[in-house]
């Protein structure tokens, strides 16, 4: 929550995201080669951007006390509904306040006119403020010469991508083609029909696909992933930039895709992999040259594992040499290449950082609106979501004694991965082991706390090991749930390919946890055993914490870029894809990191940030992908300012040689 305190409130000027000026990149658009200003290309001077600011906090007080006026009314109303009993209430309430037809105008219509003038001069000035570098970067690269050259295309992460419904049966009807994630048709869904609208974003159990009377697709073109909801831009600001430098939709394209399914059952059901071939191949046709392709977060994993679909035998039967053929660029960014830790307590208990760190009043809201035992049945009925589980054991998170991201000011280890402070000794009326799990521990502990139908699910799609040989690495290549694990396959033999890891460090990201019996339900069912109903038996220990904040709430953190931790978004790229095992054909990597370096003044960080969604509006980020899209990408050398080398140098995996030596 810490984040979207930031997100909405901003930070102060003593905050520690806060840094100097002078410590970040610097701006593609700093200086023009033309002689032109910096006003032509809507850069923000710094005389305007301190006005703004001082104007800013004169008239803070007076806008707060008439938001806090507008804004108290319909708190309290929501209020009311988390209060309201679960026969309807909230819906009633709804009714009575006549909000359930309640459109824009009619809520203008009733406010002071001071205060909509107040909003829109608001709304103007912090659109001056966050909107600074529209187009500038694409503008900066057009005018040294750089223009669209290789076809693009884009694999977005889960947050990206909306789903729509096209279901026409009764319940459905009123939902046609309406966005029931990823717009404000999504929020109105789940507070005024949340029943209903579970029972379309959740897969069968069984079949891991739409329940019957359902149908839930993935929304396509740029519309499915340049916002979330309106006002929050995801690859909007890449498209900008694009746009400048001659991109259109003839030769940049959106593979957007439905995030919760499994892997395989992207192709089973929506045919995703074998679209994406060919929108890959009819780009090349066109244009005569390969295809530059662009993944974000989850998108990484999904791309790596079409690299293997599309030339395997019996699936793409694209042959060893199509994605040579194909593929001039891969641009990896913040991609989760070795899982996303927060996906264990997700579907373990619902929970994650943002949960734990509510308020009181916060948490009993939620759990009235939405409580851990319904998120936690949400999150197992995506299956997607848990191809993001952790991988590489204990030889990349650590073990008891000691993980490879330990440091030295710290006294509890990370390899520590879900620890218990009051450990019981597993007696009936507990939950808890008796003693800390190892990341090789935590996952069995996960499934003993699902049902059956997920452990088989996700043990049959995903594999989370590692191949500590050549041979075995070789052998993977035909096992589909290896496909996307980058420590038990390879990449393809692709010589001619280039891949470039951009992604975002030195933002306190979750590392490990504290967990705790849930009074709610762990006393009512006892030890759980395999074959159990899967309800949550233990939650996050939120009352931990240390003053020096390690410990948050239960959350113990380490490095990342606020969602995904370091070793994850860089083992791979700065050391895995260094051995000959996981590299054969010796693909060139260039990692180039990006410190997250906030600006205080922007709701989304600014042009320095290097925060995991907000990344994708960062300028030197949008500077590179134009230079790649554009044919300069061999001008990039590699950055790496973090730490990753010396706990890449720690994890327990050795090329042969060094294994033999």
């Amino acid at each position: 929550m810490s984040d979207l305190r930031r997100r909405i409130f901003g930070i102060g000027v003593n905050s520690r995201d806060s840094t100097p000026a002078s410590s970040r990149d610097a701006s593609p658009t700093s200086g023009q080669q033309d002689g032109s200003t910096a006003e032509s290309y809507k850069v923000l001077p710094a005389a305007k951007l301190d006005k703004l600011s001082r104007k800013s906090k004169k008239q803070g007080t007076r806008r707060r006390n008439l938001w806090i006026f507008a804004l108290g009314g319909l708190f309290g109303v929501l209020v009311a509904g988390f209060f309201a009993s679960s026969n309807g209430g909230l819906d009633k309430l709804v009714d009575l306040a006549g909000l359930s037809d309640m459109k824009l105008d009619s809520i203008l219509d009733v406010l002071p006119a001071g205060l909509i003038r107040e909003v829109r001069d608001l709304q103007t000035q912090e659109k001056d403020a966050v909107n600074y570098d529209s187009f500038a970067i694409g503008l900066q690269a057009r005018s040294e010469g750089i223009s669209a050259k290789y076809s693009v295309i884009m694999i977005p992460g889960v947050i990206s991508t909306g789903l729509e419904s096209w279901g026409t049966e009764e319940h459905s009807r009123q939902y046609f083609r309406k966005r029931l994630w990823g717009s404000w048709s999504m929020m109105r869904a789940l507070v005024l029909d949340k029943a209903s609208w579970k029972r379309h974003i959740m897969l069968d159990p069984d079949t891991g696909l739409d329940p019957p009377g359902i149908k839930l697709r993935a929304a396509q073109g740029f519309d499915a992933a340049d916002f979330f909801i309106t006002g929050y831009w995801i690859w909007n600001k890449i498209l900008e930039n694009l746009a400048t430098i001659g991109y259109d939709p003839t030769n940049a394209f959106t593979a957007a895709y439905d995030w919760r399914l499994s892997y395989m059952n992207y192709e089973k059901r929506d045919q995703y992999f074998t679209r994406l071939r060919n929108h890959i191949e009819v780009a090349k046709q066109l244009s005569g040259l390969k295809v530059v392709l662009l993944s974000h977060s989850m998108g990484s994993q999904v791309l790596y594992y079409f690299f293997h679909w599309v030339e395997a035998e019996g699936y793409g039967n694209g042959g060893p040499s199509w994605v040579n053929d194909h593929v001039e660029s891969w641009i990896n960014i913040s991609g989760c290449m070795l899982g996303a830790l927060k996906d264990v307590p997700a579907v373990l208990s619902g929970e994650m950082r943002d949960t734990a760190q509510l308020n009181a009043f916060a948490v009993y809201g939620l759990e009235k609106f939405l409580s851990r035992q319904e998120r936690a049945e949400i999150f197992r009925r995506m299956p997607g979501i848990s191809s993001m589980l952790p991988i590489g054991g204990e030889a990349v998170w650590g073990d008891h004694t000691s993980a490879p991201d330990d440091r030295l000011d710290q006294n509890i280890t990370f390899g520590n991965f879900i620890s218990f402070r009051q450990p019981r000794n597993g007696s009936a009326e507990s939950s808890t082991p008796s003693n800390n799990l190892t990341m090789d521990q935590a996952l069995p502990f996960l499934f003993d706390h699902t049902q059956q139908w997920y452990r088989d699910a996700t043990q049959q799609a995903y594999s989370r090991g590692v191949a500590h040989t050549r041979k075995v690495v070789e052998d993977n290549q035909h096992i589909p749930a290896k496909w996307i694990n980058p420590l038990e396959t390879r990449l393809p033999l692709a010589p001619d390919m280039k891949i470039f890891c951009f992604y975002g460090f030195g933002k306190p990201t979750e590392r490990a946890y504290f967990y705790r019996d849930d009074p709610a339900t762990s006393s009512s069912f006892g030890n759980n055993t395999a074959g159990g109903d899967g309800d949550p038996r233990v939650m996050i220990d939120t009352a931990f914490s240390t003053p020096n904040t390690f410990v948050d709430h239960g959350v113990v953190m380490g490095e990342g870029d606020g969602t995904v931790n370091l070793l994850s978004t860089g083992y791979m790229c700065n050391k895995g894809w260094n051995m000959k095992r996981y590299n054969p054909a010796g693909v060139k990597v260039t990692t180039y990191e990006m410190r997250h370096e906030p600006d205080r003044f922007s709701a989304r960080g600014g042009p320095n940030t290097g925060d995991h969604v907000d990344i994708l509006g960062r300028s030197s980020l949008n500077d590179l992908i134009l230079r790649i899209a554009g044919g300069q990408g061999d001008k990039i050398e590699n950055k790496v300012y973090s730490d990753i080398m010396m706990y890449a140098d720690r994890v327990k995996i050795y090329d042969d040689e060094a294994e033999e030596a």
